[in-house]
């Protein structure tokens, strides 16, 4: 019998199901569910591509999963050292398949803020800002994001400040994945914990489900990888995911 999700794999490995054979891929600051996921892409998939962190690895053989995706250890063994102004070149030369960016709102077409939560002059929360994100975004082949929160303030239908324009590729949560369609965002799968109803609940915008179902459960493969990079379940637990 196939072992069902919990909300913590569901969305490591529904970002690794992003990853592409031969592709390049990168994973920024604050990104540790997307450092999972290309970890665990390395070892559960049998094809190969081209890892890059922030940390400046490419294709690194660390010697143990750190906790922050910044983590220098996430250099070793590497093939090559990146700059930070490497990242940006190769993603405005064309040459980024994949990029794993952070959101604070993400609209229906799949735009980003992370500038600032209410009025831009008087605002309830001032965020860190585009950084990197405002080149990668728009620049990037693909671009993906995760969230773990599913919730009308997090998903709506007008940013607070448009940050990052382009729009993501893929967004995943504890309860649903998305995928860009005709220029929105989409609902591919939901958890199977979950129904289309709650989606659409949870969602402040509108989106097509046309052809959406229940995630196909995780495969073998998947769950040992997993099992590896979190062996006595403290990322899991440090992350804290739950459905609701």
């Amino acid at each position: 019998m196939r072992e069902s999700w919990s909300p913590f794999s569901y969305m490591v490995i529904n970002l690794a199901r992003f990853i592409r054979p031969d592709e390049i891929t990168f994973s920024g600051v604050n990104s540790t569910f997307p450092m999972l996921a290309c970890l665990l892409a390395k070892q559960a998939y049998d094809w190969d591509f081209v890892y890059i962190n922030v940390a400046g690895g490419v294709d690194p053989r660390p010697s143990h999963v750190p906790l922050s995706s910044s983590d220098p250890v996430l250099a070793e063994h590497s093939a090559s050292i990146f700059a930070n102004e490497d990242f940006y070149d190769l993603c405005t030369r064309g040459r980024m398949d994949l990029t794993f960016l952070g959101a604070a709102q993400i609209d229906g077409e799949g735009c980003a803020n992370n500038s600032s939560i209410g009025d831009w002059h008087r605002p309830k929360v001032r965020l860190p800002g585009g950084g990197g994100g405002a080149v990668m975004l728009p620049t990037a082949r693909r671009a993906c994001t995760w969230r773990t929160e599913h919730s009308t303030r997090t998903f709506v239908r007008k940013l607070d400040f448009t940050t990052s324009w382009g729009g993501f590729h893929g967004v995943v949560t504890p309860i649903a994945v998305f995928v860009k369609r005709d220029g929105r965002l989409a609902l591919q799968s939901w958890h199977p914990q979950a129904s289309l109803d709650e989606v659409r609940a949870r969602t402040g915008f509108e989106f097509d489900a046309s052809g959406a179902g229940p995630t196909e459960p995780p495969s073998a493969g998947e769950l040992r990888a997993l099992r590896t990079l979190d062996p006595d379940g403290q990322f899991e637990r440090d992350a804290a995911v739950s459905l609701r």
